[in-house]
């Protein structure tokens, strides 16, 4: 029977005394931090122990988000796309798995991927405070992909010019978030145990490349159901006695229900799957608080959309072209997948919903536990230089990273906005022309390798101001009993990971510790190299096709890589993979920003800040949206904001005579906007979104933020907060 954890809701002279004993407690466990110092993070590891038949076990979730203002969103590569807001606050979730003799770490993160420059500034935290038990062979980051995410924690030149270069405030949020996370799940090891289940969620994503699909072998195609992977795989982790800590799943479906409009930083569909389960299970608190942790994270949804209504032509109501994914007038720009909801908002709550649904259900009914030892292998390898073994007479090769025309299509959950359609296969002389003038002609043997690609960018030959892509490329699995977890270094499409799931478990089936290994692919893992596609739906060129960046042979290198690293693993003999080549890791002087500094905040004549603008009504209903509009300063002024909030909703509580905080701007009720306006003003609307669960009573809404004004020279950062008026709900 599950135990949920209460967390909130208790009042009086109880909650004092409860209060002043967490006040010692916490000064305690200052003092024993303090003195853990001096030991080293394995010796302190070393007298606990997993009992007989049981892991360690510790998860940890940790607030990730970065500056809600002014940086790109990162996912649709849309320069207009920055921040203005937030709907709902970025977390990142560690889970730290222990058999006595190794151990292994999986974090996902609210963002849209992992990028090598994140994960090498990770591993490098991480060697300072644990020394060698974290690191590249035993720890993956994987993305959850949300497009709403923050950008500017690249160090390659293509995502830079795409997301206004490296932001260090944004890296250094995620960063922070990730240690965190991690710091947490490691301080809290305790034995425990490790249950699987899986089932199908159907409904809940569609092939956005159908086309691509059908041109793989149709004996393959006819051992599947769908064109898209169905399944989800749970994870349950409970202490010894049976009570739950956490829950981690992987399902595959792109975390773009909230679209190109958005402007808002947001978790999406996944996120917002995460947020039920913890809400559900840390009974009366916060969003973000308490012990129980819930991660949902990718899979192999390269060609996968949430959108399930599909594609049409936004401005006229016609179908799409089915190859190229236009339309008549507009082209690409106006063919635009929906659904399944009547806007954004929706659509991520009820894919949520669905995704949460299913997870909740088969985390409710498990039967078949995890038993075994820990393992982990990873390789640096040159994506650039593979050589593929095709078959017993025949080999290929992998090329020099480039991207194909297509690429600049987008896809129908973001069209690109120039004359670019999904499914060229010839280049065009106009945009070639341009390319060859700025940044050089494509060499004949790259032109080669990627046929029938036609180049667009050919980006493994671009080095300037740094390399544009990357040549080095982690491959990496971990394995917890019979379950592997294959980390993919970007997005493999259905079938592509199809593939690689059979491929690994077939080699580790070959050993009988391995016997029914259940195998799943987390997405987006490490570092970001586009998309991976099979041989067959190369060919076609679609989005995905043209964003397989290493050729036609990329899907057929990796397989051969994780082979290999799954026949290390069953055989035991991980030490004995060679390393491979190191990545860059580029100083800061070396990249670039073009994020503008904050200028000094303006406000409207006789205002303050966080005065109000437009007031709340005075009464509302369950259901309706209360408003209210602040004189705001830029909330980049704020600096870290994690663990902090811009909004609180506040019930007053008659008995105590004070208020209490119902939500903060974690919550999904919320709505934090933030308009710049002329001169340097700028104001914040706040909505609740009152639930039909709101109790009725008297209610206000409260805005914290930061202005800058400068004193002379010297710029000073001041904080504000703003109430609005007393509204009652009914």
């Amino acid at each position: 029977m599950e135990r949920k954890k209460l967390c909130c809701g208790m009042s009086g002279r109880k909650l004092t005394l409860i209060s002043l004993f967490l006040l010692v407690t916490a000064m305690c466990v200052g003092l024993i931090a303090v003195l853990a110092t001096v030991l080293s993070a394995r010796e302190s590891e070393e007298e606990l122990k997993p009992e007989e038949s049981s892991f360690l076990i510790g998860v940890g979730r940790a607030d990730c988000t970065g500056p809600i203002a002014e940086v790109p969103l990162m996912g649709y590569a849309n320069a207009d796309q920055t921040a203005r807001g937030l709907h709902t606050r970025l977390y990142s979730r560690a889970f730290i798995v222990d058999d006595g003799r190794k151990r292994v770490v999986f974090v996902s993160v609210d963002i849209g991927m992992v990028s090598q420059r994140l994960r090498l500034e990770v591993m490098k935290e991480l060697k300072s405070t644990y020394g060698d038990l974290y690191g590249q062979d035993n720890v993956v980051l994987s993305g959850t992909h949300t497009h709403s995410g923050l950008a500017g924690y690249f160090q390659y030149t293509l995502f830079m010019i795409t997301s206004k270069g490296y932001i260090k405030p944004s890296i250094q949020a995620i960063v922070n978030g990730i240690m965190k996370s991690i710091d947490i799940a490691h301080w809290n090891m305790k034995p425990g145990r490790i249950f699987v289940n899986k089932g199908e969620i159907v409904g809940s994503n569609l092939n956005r490349s159908p086309q691509a699909y059908l041109n793989n072998p149709v004996e393959e195609r006819s051992r599947f159901k769908s064109n898209t992977d169905n399944q989800i795989v749970v994870l349950k982790f409970t202490d010894k006695d049976g009570y739950g800590v956490g829950m981690l799943s992987w399902f595959a479906v792109h975390s773009v229900s909230m679209n190109y409009t958005n402007r808002m930083v947001s978790s999406d569909n996944l996120g917002y799957a995460s947020y039920l389960f913890e809400q559900d299970k840390n009974t009366g608190c916060l969003p973000g608080e308490g012990p129980f942790v819930a991660a949902f994270s990718s899979s192999n949804e390269g060609d996968v959309s949430p959108n399930t209504k599909g594609p049409y032509c936004v401005n006229t109501g016609d179908s799409c072209d089915y190859l190229n994914s236009s339309c008549p007038v507009g082209g690409t720009n106006m063919c635009v997948a929906f659904g399944p909801g009547i806007d954004m908002f929706e659509s991520t709550r009820i894919i949520g919903e669905s995704i949460y649904s299913k997870a909740k259900e088969l985390y409710g009914n498990m039967t078949q536990e995890l038993r075994g030892s820990v393992h982990s292998a990873h390789q640096w390898v040159n994506m650039s230089d593979v050589t593929v073994q095709i078959n017993a007479t025949h080999t290929a090769k992998t090329c020099k990273a480039a991207l194909g025309h297509s690429f600049a299509a987008g896809t129908i959950d973001g069209g690109g906005s120039l004359n670019f359609t999904q499914g060229m296969v010839a280049g065009d002389p106009f945009w070639d022309g341009i390319r060859d003038a700025l940044l050089g002609k494509p060499s004949n043997e790259t032109q080669e390798c990627h046929q029938p690609k036609p180049i667009l960018f050919s980006t493994g030959e671009m080095q300037k101001p740094l390399p544009w892509h990357p040549d080095i490329v982690d491959v990496q699995i971990i394995t917890i009993g019979p379950l592997a977890i294959v980390a993919i270094p970007g997005e493999a499409t259905t079938m592509s990971g199809r593939r690689i799931r059979e491929e690994v478990k077939q080699e580790l089936e070959k050993q009988d510790s391995f016997a029914n290994a259940e195998v799943v692919i987390a997405g987006l893992s490490n570092i970001y190299t586009h998309y991976i596609t099979t041989y067959e739906e190369y060919q076609v060129q679609r989005y995905e096709g043209a964003s397989t960046i290493y050729g036609p042979h990329t899907l057929s290198a990796y397989i051969q890589l994780y082979r290999g690293l799954a026949k290390a693993i069953a055989e035991d003999k991980e030490a004995e993979l060679p390393k491979g080549p190191e990545p860059p890791f580029f100083s800061d002087n070396q990249l670039f920003s073009f994020l503008p500094l904050v200028l000094a905040d303006k406000k409207p004549p006789n205002t303050t800040f966080g005065g109000v603008l437009e007031q709340v009504l005075p009464h509302y209903r369950t259901g309706e949206v209360a408003s209210v509009t602040f004189v705001s300063g830029n909330p980049r002024n704020s600096g870290d904001t994690r663990d902090k909030t811009f909004v609180t909703v506040e019930k007053y509580d008659n008995r105590t005579q004070s208020w209490n905080i119902v939500h903060t701007d974690a919550a999904w009720e919320t709505r934090f906007h933030w308009v710049k306006g002329n001169g340097a003003q700028s104001n914040a609307t706040v909505e609740w979104h009152i639930p039909v669960t709101a109790a009725p009573g008297s209610y206000r809404i409260r805005h914290f933020g930061h202005f800058k004004e400068m004193q002379g020279l010297k710029p000073v950062i001041t904080p504000y907060q703003g109430t609005s008026d007393v509204f009652t709900v009914s």
